[in-house]
C-alpha cells in the first residue's frame, strides 16, 4: 500500500540530496551506490542488495535508512525512520529520517504532528539542509489542530490516502491496569504511530486493549506487525476493525 505518492522529480531530488549528505561522512555502511540505483530506477536491484546488507549489518542505521527509502508502506516506513531518530540520532541519515517523517504527516494533512517533527528537526539538527526544504511547505493558518485520528483524503487538492475505509488494525496488548495500556499507547504516539485504547469486559474482568496502526489490507498489517513485535517486544495480532 502506497500511502504517499511523491512527485517523481521531488523524489529524485531528495535521493540526490541523500547521496550528497552521505558523502560528508566516512563511518558506517556506504549506501550511496544503492541510492544511486534507486535514482536510476533500478529499485528491484536495490531491494535485492538490501537483503544481503541487512544480514551482514543488522544494526547499521544507514542500512535501516535504505530500507525505509525502499519501503512503500508509509506507516511501516515511519517506524523505520523513527527507530533511526530515536536510537541513532548522530548517524548520517538521522536528519533525513526526521524530514521524511515530517513529510509523511504533512502529506496526510496531520499538520500538528508535522509541525512537531519540523520543530524537532530545527532543534536537533540546526544545520540540516532539510530544514529549508521542509519550511517551503505552507501550514494552514486556521484549524491546524486537525483531528489526527481521522484520515485525510486530500492535501492541497491532491489525493494522498486511498479513499477506502481501513479494515485492519493490530491488537498490541491487553491490560487489566489502565496505566500500563496508556503507557504503551503513549510509546506509539510519541513515535508518530496511530494508537488507541478501548475497554473490553471479559469474564467479569475489565481489560484495556491497545490498538496500533490502521491498514487497508491484511498483508500491510502483517508487515507492520513484524516490525512492532520486534521493536517493542510484543506478541501483537491482526484483527478486523469493528469500531
Amino acid at each position: 500500500m502506497k500511502i504517499i505518492i511523491l512527485n517523481k522529480t521531488v523524489f529524485l531530488t531528495l535521493i540526490l540530496l541523500f547521496i550528497l549528505t552521505g558523502l560528508t561522512y566516512s563511518q558506517d555502511v556506504d549506501i550511496i551506490p544503492y541510492l544511486k540505483q534507486i535514482e536510476s530506477g533500478n529499485i528491484d536491484e536495490a531491494r535485492s542488495e538490501l537483503l544481503d546488507l541487512k544480514e551482514e549489518y543488522p544494526e547499521s542505521p544507514s542500512v535501516k535508512f535504505l530500507e525505509g527509502v525502499l519501503t512503500e508502506n508509509g506507516q511501516l516506513a515511519v517506524v523505520i525512520y523513527q527507530d533511526i531518530v530515536d536510537n541513532y540520532p548522530t548517524s548520517k541519515y538521522a536528519d533525513a529520517s526526521l524530514y521524511r517523517i515530517f513529510s509523511y504527516y504533512y502529506a496526510l494533512g496531520l499538520y500538528e504532528t508535522a509541525q512537531k517533527k519540523l520543530d524537532q528537526l530545527i532543534l536537533d539538527y540546526p544545520g540540516s539542509p532539510y530544514i529549508k526544504i521542509a519550511q517551503q511547505n505552507k501550514f494552514p493558518t486556521e484549524n491546524i489542530s486537525v483531528n489526527e485520528e481521522e484520515d485525510s483524503t486530500e492535501v492541497n487538492g491532491e489525493e494522498t490516502v486511498a479513499e477506502q475505509e481501513f479494515r485492519f488494525t493490530i491488537q498490541a496488548g491487553a491490560f487489566s491496569n489502565r496505566d500500563n495500556a496508556e503507557s504503551l499507547k503513549a510509546e506509539f504516539l510519541n513515535s508518530g504511530i496511530f494508537s488507541d485504547t478501548k475497554e473490553k469486559l471479559v469474564g467479569g474482568t475489565r481489560f484495556h486493549i491497545v490498538y496500533v496502526g490502521k491498514f487497508l489490507t491484511e498483508n500491510d498489517a502483517e508487515s507492520f506487525l513484524q516490525v512492532i513485535n520486534k521493536r517493542y517486544k510484543l506478541s501483537g495480532r491482526i484483527i478486523p476493525i469493528t469500531w
